[in-house]
């Protein structure tokens, strides 16, 4: 159970990972020109640049605090908040008629909530 959680966990990781990069550093525009991207016409750059973010933290949350031993409560806390975002990611992907993103997103979330529940339950750190 802890290898497969490890293994989700990096996985995700490395998802948030390159769309943070994306999000924060590629210009709007040319995330806009990209397949999927075509949602950030409708979003501000801050917006744009504000999930960025987000994903850069939730790689590190969903990794660094477990491998440090410190908070590492954090990783399901982590898996949680990215199931939330993950359904907005959805939303947003069904208004535009993007069935394909909504099911790779609907994979990312399945794969979070498998992290949160093995997390917060029998894979947990504590004890």
């Amino acid at each position: 159970m802890n290898l497969a959680l490890w293994i989700c966990a990096g996985l995700l990781a490395v998802v948030a990972l390159t769309g943070g990069i994306s999000k924060t550093f590629v210009p709007k525009e040319k995330l806009a020109a990209a397949r999927g991207g075509g949602w950030t016409e409708d979003a501000g750059v801050g917006f744009v640049k504000a999930l960025g973010i987000l994903e850069l933290l939730a790689a590190a949350g969903l990794i660094l605090p477990a491998a440090v031993g410190i908070a590492p409560v954090l990783v399901p806390v982590t898996a949680v908040c990215w199931v939330l975002l993950m359904v907005g990611a959805m939303i947003t992907h069904g208004r535009r008629g993007e069935a394909g993103f909504v099911m790779l997103n609907l994979l990312y979330l399945t794969l979070a909530a498998f992290i949160a529940w093995g997390r917060f339950g029998p894979g947990s750190f504590i004890g």
